[in-house]
């Protein structure tokens, strides 16, 4: 099976036979490998040994939102979230039952966010904290820019908590030139192709520090990580983790190495990209992103408004086929997602339009013979 969908991800089978093993997450033997883990990420986020510490829950990516929310913007704070997705929608949900108050800036689903608009609801509301913002929106595929809209909200004497799930280790980020960020946000599958079920921030230390006790939650209390970290020897979880995915994580990170790191890893899934794209519209599919804003993470593609056509009977197909894409959407309107991440190449690119010509056929077939 070919797994097109943009998370969970396809992984490598070295990392999948990692988690063919039992560990204890306090055995001294494994601390080192869980210590390496925080710093390898670290560095791939750009951050600094001293300054900048990896900050893992046990979880979805939402928890790290959350905990992100609750660490750095106190009770009743406002946040700005530049919203053009339903990653955005989610943000703005996390922050309001955490007792925080989101404040949208409503941008088309088809477009990133400019930083000139990011500046100017700075500029009219005073009491805005923090920008919260999803880098890669897989609603629709499109990618904001931190690195612009940073600028704007380190001109404006403001914060920046980024939601990078589906963007980190393949679109560049890099903290140490972004001072205005608080947390960059990411998981241990996605782009870094390891097992689901781990969660991480990466968070300018002295600052994660200053904010311990304002979450509100001991488990989402990114403060009490740190500390936690910094008492242990950083070489364990305050509760129980996924140990065996931590250790599948690691040989994750070790083949992120052996492909060449961010910018090969970028480059192998902006070539799927190229091909899906290219494929789906010789089919007669269309697009939702005009080309200008399409993302390498995943394509969006409008249903055919063909009568009977129906996603989940297309899914099916195309699991009969071997590949699987997701079965829902979450744009305005009806679309097909597929993920262009993972451990996915060019050619199974191929693999996947040939059956999805195929699915066409079928469904249009039957469609006639009813």
């Amino acid at each position: 099976m070919i797994f097109l969908t943009p998370g969970p991800v396809q992984t490598r089978p070295e990392t999948r036979a990692a988690m063919a093993v039992d560990i204890a997450p306090w055995d001294r033997d494994f601390g080192p490998e869980y210590a390496g883990i925080r710093d390898r990420v670290r560095d791939i986020a750009g951050g600094l040994p001293g300054v900048h510490a990896t900050l893992p829950l046990q979880g979805a990516g939402h928890f790290l939102v959350e905990a992100a929310i609750r660490t750095f913007v106190p009770i009743g704070g406002r946040i700005l979230v530049p919203s053009n997705g339903t990653y955005a929608d989610r943000m703005m949900r996390l922050a309001r039952e955490a007792g925080r108050e989101p404040v949208a800036l409503p941008v088309p689903d088809t477009r990133g966010v400019r930083a000139e608009e990011v500046a100017a609801a700075l500029a009219a509301d005073e009491t805005i904290s923090h920008v919260c913002m999803v880098y890669s929106e897989t609603g629709s595929g499109i990618v904001n820019d931190p690195a612009a809209v940073g600028a704007a909200v380190r001109a404006a004497g403001r914060r920046l908590i980024l939601d990078a799930v589906s963007a980190f280790g393949a679109l560049p980020f890099d903290l140490k030139s972004q001072p205005e960020c608080d947390a960059v946000l990411f998981t241990s599958n996605k782009c870094l192709e390891g097992m689901p079920g781990i969660g991480f921030a990466v968070c300018p230390m002295d600052r994660t520090r200053g904010q311990a006790g304002q979450a509100g939650s001991w488990c989402f209390d990114l403060g009490d990580v740190l500390k936690h970290a910094e008492r242990s020897g950083w070489g364990s979880f305050r509760f129980t983790p996924p140990v065996q995915a931590l250790h599948a994580f690691a040989v994750a990170l070790d083949l992120y190495e052996k492909e060449g790191g961010q910018a090969a890893r970028l480059a192998r899934y902006a070539g799927n990209m190229r091909v899906l794209r290219a494929g789906a519209e010789a089919l007669g599919l269309v697009p939702y992103l005009d080309a200008e804003h399409q993302g390498p993470i995943i394509l969006t593609l409008h249903q055919p408004e063909t009568p009977g056509f129906t996603l989940q009977g297309f899914v099916e197909a195309l699991k009969g086929r071997g590949v699987m894409i997701s079965n829902f959407f979450t744009t305005q309107s009806p679309t097909i997602r597929i993920g262009c991440i993972g451990a996915v190449t060019a050619d199974d690119m191929r693999v996947a339009l040939r059956a999805m010509g195929e699915a066409l056929e079928e469904l249009g077939a039957a469609r006639k013979a009813a």
